[in-house]
């Protein structure tokens, strides 16, 4: 055991030695520099395909250290990404021209503060390597296919029978986290925007018709009742629609045009939203034209809403388009979410329809 040590501490020494002749061949002086050495050697095993390295944010790194997930999502034909709780990220490979280094038990300039004040050689395995880095990018989610896969089993009420349930292809949340390149919040969010609605446990998207038969319904009754659009009680609504259709899905509808709120008893009462019912009335309007004169449009149109609201054209913001050149001048369908997701391939969507746009009338295709 002597001699071992007396070997250990000869080698500790040569290291040492080499160290200051290092020094003094580069001209630096030793007490400019940190007391504490590496030494590294690679481990035999070590290789760059047994590591990947990540470039997180703060905010990233806080949430992967309170244990939170990061999941790379995408199908073999799509480029990943990677999502968190609530946002999307791009990966894309970044080259680095220096070698990336794995050493455990290494020490950085603000761990050897309180270290030693005497010369100290530290030795130090080198695990793996890498030439690059996975870099995030934040990004929009990738939504155009989830309104693709919930159409192909569009609910359209409740079946007569158990003999008119017919197999289809539904989805639950998981089942669309695992297909849907998106955090679940903005997954959740857009489930909203489309009105989606979960029923039996999977997520279904209504039949525009069945959709319009629950608003027609809400609007009779408030205009039988002489409610305001602004003081619509769920619990009336439930008993006297409940015998029609499914209470949830007449809920469901009051969630979609109205707002939610309490009154000071604790009712619950909605506030149906004018421009999201004119809306639904154009879109039924505008779907199987292909072109509309804008005036006798206008004209049905505020005849197809209930009375007491009013008709705009700023209502078909992202909806349709109004071709004032055109004579007669013209409206025509064009829902935002119908184009493409990718800029330039947008852009070249949108001056394919016109060669010059106004900022108004571009604008809710870009925003």
């Amino acid at each position: 055991m002597p001699e071992l040590e007396e070997v250990r501490g000869l080698e500790e020494v040569r290291g040492l030695e080499e160290v200051r002749a290092t020094l003094q061949i580069a001209k630096l002086k030793e007490e400019d520099l940190l007391p504490v050495f590496h030494c590294l050697s690679f481990r035999r095993s070590a290789a760059a395909a047994d590591y990947h390295l990540l470039e997180l944010d703060p905010a990233l790194c806080a949430q992967i250290q309170a244990g939170e997930s990061l999941i790379i999502r995408g199908d073999k034909d799509e480029h990943a990404v990677l999502c968190s709780e609530e946002k999307t990220y791009d990966l894309k490979i970044a080259d680095t021209s220096n070698l990336l280094l794995f050493v455990t038990g290494c020490r950085t300039p603000d761990q050897l503060t309180d270290g030693p004040q005497h010369l100290q050689l530290v030795q130090a395995e080198i695990w793996g390597y890498a030439n690059s880095y996975w870099e995030l990018r934040r990004q929009r989610p990738k939504l155009k296919k989830l309104k693709k896969l919930l159409l192909e089993s569009p609910y359209s009420g409740p079946p007569i029978s158990t003999q008119d349930e017919v197999p289809e292809s539904k989805y639950t949340m998981q089942d669309l986290l695992d297909r849907i390149q998106s955090s679940r919040e903005e997954l959740e969010a857009h489930l909203h925007t489309i009105h989606a609605c979960e029923i039996n446990g999977c997520w279904r998207i209504l039949e525009f018709d069945y959709e319009l038969k629950l608003l027609g319904h809400v609007t009779q009754l408030v205009d039988s009742e002489s409610w305001s659009f602004s003081k619509v009680p769920l619990r009336s609504c439930l008993e006297e629609l409940g015998p029609l259709e499914p209470t949830a899905m007449i809920e469901h509808c009051l969630n979609c045009y109205g707002r939610r709120y309490n009154t000071d008893e604790g009712e619950v009462m909605f506030a149906l939203d004018e421009d999201k019912v004119c809306r639904a009335m154009a879109l039924m309007l505008l779907q199987n034209a292909v072109k509309f004169n804008l005036s006798e449009f206008q004209e049905v149109w505020q005849q197809s809403v209930p009375d007491g609201m009013a008709t705009r054209l700023d209502q078909l913001r992202g909806l349709a388009l109004v071709d004032r050149s055109s004579r007669p001048e013209t409206v025509f369908l064009l829902k935002v979410e119908d184009l493409p997701d990718d800029t330039l391939e947008r852009f070249n969507a949108l001056f394919s329809l016109r060669e010059k746009w106004t900022q108004d009338d571009i604008e809710p295709y870009i925003q």
